[in-house]
């Protein structure tokens, strides 16, 4: 599989790009992975924030933790875990005190086991309507380096200080306007989608 990264990734099963990402740790191969059900990861997100906001911040969030967990699971319906992962994404913020609502959650659906029903199956994959990596490699080319050793490689502060040599408050400052920059990528996609469908009816 090491020659994945040469060649389109469309014609690779989830099982296989996978497997290719845990061998090489490309991101790569995760982001190309992400791209076919980030529509789906929106639409779960929205059914339970009902706020579009929430919901785009969300999707980059879960991505993170998507590229934290993945290596610990042995996945064969990767469809149906992301789905149960981006659910459990929601119901875990939506159990803030904050919330009215007080949500029921069950720590079983945490090992990610394949569900036989999920709900939403409506929400149809679009192929890579949006392109992760592309966002990540418009950023200026400092900016890029830290977003990807704090959200992609989970470095801390100091070690990115260690790292790149930059100061503390200016990787605060990278971070946060590449988080603002990688948010507004996405919401262009999604809204590009949106008029596309809009189009076509």
């Amino acid at each position: 599989m090491s020659f994945i990264k040469n060649i389109s990734t469309e014609q690779f099963s989830d099982i296989e790009l996978i497997a290719a990402f845990k061998k090489s740790g490309d991101i790569k191969q995760l982001s190309s992975l992400y791209l076919r059900y980030m529509e789906l990861v929106y639409g779960v997100c929205l059914k339970y924030f009902k706020d579009s906001e929430r919901s785009k911040d969300a999707v980059m969030d879960i991505f993170e933790e998507l590229h934290k967990k993945i290596d610990r699971y042995h996945i064969e319906n990767f469809k149906s875990w992301l789905h149960v992962l981006a659910k459990n994404h929601c119901l875990m913020q939506l159990r803030s005190p904050r919330n009215i609502k007080h949500t029921e959650f069950n720590a079983e659906v945490m090992q990610f086991e394949q569900e036989a029903h999920l709900e939403e199956e409506h929400l149809e994959k679009e192929e890579n309507f949006v392109r992760m990596e592309q966002c990540i490699n418009k950023l200026p080319q400092e900016q890029k380096q830290i977003i990807e050793l704090f959200y992609l490689q989970s470095k801390c502060y100091n070690d990115i200080v260690l790292i790149t040599g930059i100061e503390w408050n200016k990787i605060r400052s990278h971070i946060q306007n590449g988080r603002r920059n990688l948010k507004k990528c996405v919401e262009d996609a999604i809204n590009e989608l949106k008029s596309k469908r809009s189009e076509t009816k």
